[in-house]
């Protein structure tokens, strides 16, 4: 179901976006940090509620549940990756005689979805050692400025085989 941003309120639909709903359920039990009863009470409360008042400004559905196996595929890249940057970076930090080759890379992307694109985005700016800085999405391109980069057409392409790729298998 397709949905547009001025639906009357009367064709909501409860659930009408389970991923959200999902995150928010999780997120008040996390941010909680206890799993009392009422706790479960107030996150399904919460996980009903929120989306539905929301509807109005989230025009396009969630990504369909097809594409779990390659969410999780890069939800463990991403986490790995993070892990291994923050090695470098501190290494880079603590060793005095190492100096940083900074630089600034233009990321040519293939993905036609603006969330795809935004979503890499924010990957690359999670992953230590690298923010991106402009997103251009009319040609599809992110700047992104890298801590060390020895070799920025390397990094650029390491960027695009484990993250756009998964991209586009979720998005289509």
């Amino acid at each position: 179901m397709k949905t547009t941003p001025h639906t009357p309120a009367g064709d909501r639909r409860w659930l009408a976006h389970p991923w959200l709903s999902a995150v928010v359920f999780a997120s008040w039990l996390l941010l909680q940090g206890s799993l009392a009863p009422v706790h479960w009470i107030w996150a399904a409360v919460l996980a009903l509620v929120l989306p539905w008042i929301a509807h109005d400004f989230i025009d396009t559905p969630v990504v369909p549940v097809r594409a779990g196996a390659a969410m999780l595929r890069l939800a463990a890249c991403v986490l790995w990756d993070i892990v291994r940057a923050n090695l470098t970076v501190a290494r880079l930090a603590l060793d005095p005689t190492r100096e940083p080759r900074p630089a600034w890379l233009r990321v040519d992307s293939s993905l036609q979805d603006p969330r795809a694109l935004g979503l890499l985005a924010t990957i690359i700016t999670m992953t230590p050692g690298t923010v991106s800085c402009v997103i251009d999405e009319e040609r599809r391109r992110i700047h992104v400025h890298a801590l060390d980069a020895g070799d920025p057409a390397a990094v650029v392409a390491e960027i695009l085989e484990r993250y756009e790729r998964p991209l586009q298998e979720i998005f289509g």
